[in-house]
Order: structure tokens, then C-alpha cells, then sequence
């Protein structure tokens, strides 16, 4: 592999820039403003198509207000056996901002029978444990 070719870390820094961008409310043009390049080149950060040099990485989590280190969050595994991280099931704007929605419920109760109907729906693990 070339030294400049993007590998499995960069998609992951890629996905957890998306991911801190969308809960900041920034559009892709924002975040390159406030960075310095074109939103095209944010787009291939997020894609994981283009590496992103050191000191635009310590921008890029000024600019979102997170430490560094929160954009190489999964790095150490790499390589791994697959895990499921949290951060990925809300990669993506539905999932971010279901999450977001279902934080706002207080009612226990609620949240629960959520839960189970969207298990239901899914077919996950309390349609398993009812015996399907």
C-alpha cells in the first residue's frame, strides 16, 4: 500500500467526523469553512477517500469541540475481530436522530414498549426470546 493511500483507520476517522458534524448541527460547507478547504474535501474526509493530515485533524475537533483522540475512537481495533461500536449504529443521520428523539423520553415505560416494538419490527432478540 502506498503511504498515501487512505486505509481502514481513515474510514474510521472519516465516520466519527460525520457522526461528531451531524450532532453539531454543521452542514459539510460549514465545517469546511471553518477549516479551510471545500466542502468536497470534507466529503472525502467522511468517506474515507482522502487522509487527513495531523494538524486539519486537530482542527477539525477544535471546530467540533471534541479531543482528538475522539476521532481515532475504534482505531485500536483495526484489524480485530469485527465489533459492533456504538458510534457506527449512528453513522447515519436517521439513526442520529432517532437516538437523539428516544433520549428525550422520561417515561420508562415508554422507552421500553419502544424498545420492544422496534425488536418486533426488526425481528431481534425479544422476538427471539417469545419464541418468534
Amino acid at each position: 500500500m502506498s503511504p498515501k493511500t487512505p486505509d481502514e483507520i481513515d474510514v474510521l476517522v472519516g465516520r466519527n467526523i460525520r457522526i461528531h458534524r451531524v450532532a453539531k448541527r454543521l452542514s459539510q460547507t460549514e465545517l469546511a469553512e471553518r477549516i479551510g478547504v471545500t466542502f468536497q474535501q470534507v466529503q472525502k474526509y467522511e468517506k474515507g477517500v482522502n487522509r487527513i493530515g495531523s494538524g486539519r485533524l486537530v482542527r477539525i475537533a477544535d471546530t467540533l469541540e471534541v479531543p482528538v483522540m475522539t476521532l481515532l475512537d475504534g482505531a485500536q481495533r483495526i484489524g480485530q475481530a469485527p465489533a459492533l461500536l456504538p458510534l457506527t449504529l449512528i453513522a447515519d443521520r436517521q439513526p442520529f436522530r432517532l437516538v437523539q428523539a428516544f433520549s428525550q423520553i422520561k417515561d420508562k415505560r415508554l422507552r421500553r414498549a419502544l424498545v420492544d416494538l422496534v425488536d418486533h419490527v426488526a425481528g431481534g432478540p425479544s422476538q427471539r426470546r417469545r419464541g418468534g
